[in-house]
């Protein structure tokens, strides 16, 4: 299935910045409310189902045995035509 992106952002925020970002996401989340992303004249609204698949991915990017570039990526996926089935295991974050 191609793949098409409808919304891409990409800048550098302080860590409490970012944790605000976090938090508003989790806030539409917990509540059941729509997300809306925005960024200059791009916008986009999502509406998660109660259900969705949660990856969290760590990569590290660079020659091996040298310093490089870490990422913690945080992805929220459903199919459209899904109405949110469960599963997976449990995840901590600490």
């Amino acid at each position: 299935m191609p793949e098409k992106t409808l919304f891409k952002s990409e800048s550098k925020f302080s860590r409490s910045k970012i944790a605000n970002y976090l938090r508003s996401v989790a806030d539409s989340l917990e509540s059941g409310d729509p997300i809306t992303l925005k960024s200059g004249d791009q916008s986009v609204t999502v509406d998660p189902p109660g259900q969705v698949t949660f990856e969290v991915e760590v990569e590290r990017e660079g020659r091996l045995g040298r310093p490089g570039e870490l990422s913690i990526e945080f992805e929220l996926e459903w199919d459209e035509a899904d109405s949110g089935k469960s599963g997976g295991g449990d995840l901590e974050i600490s």
